[in-house]
């Protein structure tokens, strides 16, 4: 993990109450949690809780065997400060009384998470609901003792025009979460429109704008449930977006273990089951070198400067096929064209160096100065390659490696846009 000497990230430090503090969440579905035992989410807690993050949004699809797997959650997060609140997974079917009873039962725990006093309570979608069934499902908790503030990521609520719209039709709600972290089925980078609008526009509440960060957008789960989102570089630029443009009230990074959707950059447990397609594209494709770029930026966040690196290194991340291959099994994903063939790499470092990247006969390299900077490097037209890394410093390499996935242009047997994620750190 990344060495700061301007944050010294202790594992249950401190939270503070104040408003204007800010937080960083990570999505974790509970749906994925059915093997779950405490000790399983005791090591993703203390591996999260290690990097700077604050605790957990707990995406809840029902009223079955997550709200025990949940409840397991408290239990490993007891005499720790670590956080969580519940994230309501909308596009389920949902009575508001299952949703109180939830809410009900953690709200005085000292883990839950409480914005202004408040148990904050988000959602994935819920617009169709209607505004009255959010302010009845208010009400009843209400009348319990327990306030909650409410915001939620309608998510047809993407188009900065329609911000203003949002609070009218919705009097209820007291923050917003933009789930959108990901280009809109177009060949071109992210913007920070919709996040500007949107948290401009709940300013006239009490609540929280929660921005969401995302490494990847991957998905081929069978139509319609097949495609990708142009994410080459956008665990990079969407970090600086929310540390240096938007700085939101609360970073939610999207996911921790949303396996299917290839935006994990929690650890691949197990014991998770996954179905019988995703595993086609998420075994063996880890993620977890991504934590080292969330613990930079998530320091960056907080503390409104760049943080001072210690132990050079260089995050890598790239596809096992070219776009343009043919796979015996699985889709062609929608805005399968958007992707580069490339390896990108991401350099960390503490002082200036030349960052080298090879893989079969292409050859890339750039000057890297204190802190991060990006470059990529062709796929090659020769099968079966691995790249090579190099940190070079006054002529010298201080550090060199490999990756541990070829990139294959021959046998191809599901269509993968997943990449694995590596490291250059020893």
């Amino acid at each position: 993990m990344l060495s700061i000497l301007s944050l010294s990230v202790t594992l249950f430090g401190a939270l503070s109450r104040v408003v204007d503090a800010k937080y960083v969440f990570a999505h974790f579905m509970a749906q994925n949690a059915y093997s779950y035992a405490v000790s399983d989410w005791t090591n993703d807690i203390n591996i999260a809780a290690g990097i700077g993050i604050d605790g957990f949004a707990l995406n809840i699809a029902a009223n079955d065997y997550e709200v025990a797997r949940i409840a397991d959650a408290y239990t490993a997060a007891s005499g720790k400060n670590f956080k969580f609140f519940l994230s309501f997974d909308m596009s389920y079917s949902w009575a508001s009384a299952d949703m109180v009873s939830i809410v009900a039962a953690h709200a005085t725990s000292a883990n839950t998470f409480k914005w202004n006093n408040n148990v904050l309570v988000s959602t994935y979608s819920g617009e169709s609901y209607g505004n009255a069934f959010w302010a009845s499902f208010k009400s009843a908790l209400a009348a319990t003792g327990i306030t909650v503030t409410l915001a939620p990521a309608f998510t047809s609520y993407r188009d900065p025009s329609l911000a203003s719209s949002l609070l009218s039709n919705f009097p209820s709600i007291d923050g917003f979460f933009n789930w959108w972290s990901w280009p809109a089925d177009t060949n071109s980078n992210l913007t920070t429109a919709t996040d500007l609008a949107y948290q401009s526009a709940i300013k006239a509440r009490t609540g929280p704008y929660i921005m969401s960060v995302s490494p990847w957008q991957f998905k081929n789960l069978g139509d319609p449930n097949n495609w990708v989102e142009l994410s080459d570089t956008l665990w990079n630029y969407r970090w600086q977006q929310a540390a240096s443009q938007v700085v939101p009230d609360i970073v939610e990074i999207v996911t921790w273990n949303d396996y299917g959707e290839s935006h994990y950059i929690g650890d691949i447990n197990p014991n998770v089951n996954l179905g019988t397609l995703a595993p086609n594209y998420v075994n063996g494709f880890d993620h977890s070198h991504w934590r080292v770029v969330a613990q930079y930026y998530i320091s960056f966040y907080k503390n409104g400067v760049a943080p001072t690196v210690t132990d050079d290194q260089v995050v890598f991340w790239y596809r096992s096929h070219p776009k343009g291959i043919t796979c015996s099994t699985g889709t062609l994903p929608r805005n399968a064209a958007y992707p580069v063939d490339a390896v990108f790499a991401m350099a960390i470092l503490g002082d200036s160096a030349t960052i080298t990247l090879d893989i079969g006969s292409n050859h890339y390299q750039w000057n890297a100065g204190p802190g991060v900077s990006m470059g990529s490097v062709p796929f090659p037209t020769q099968d079966s390659q691995i790249p090579f890394i190099q940190i070079i410093k006054n002529g010298v390499v201080v550090k060199s490696g490999y990756g541990s996935m070829y990139v294959t242009q021959t046998g191809c047997s599901y269509y993968n846009f997943n990449p694995w994620v590596g490291i250059l750190s020893q």
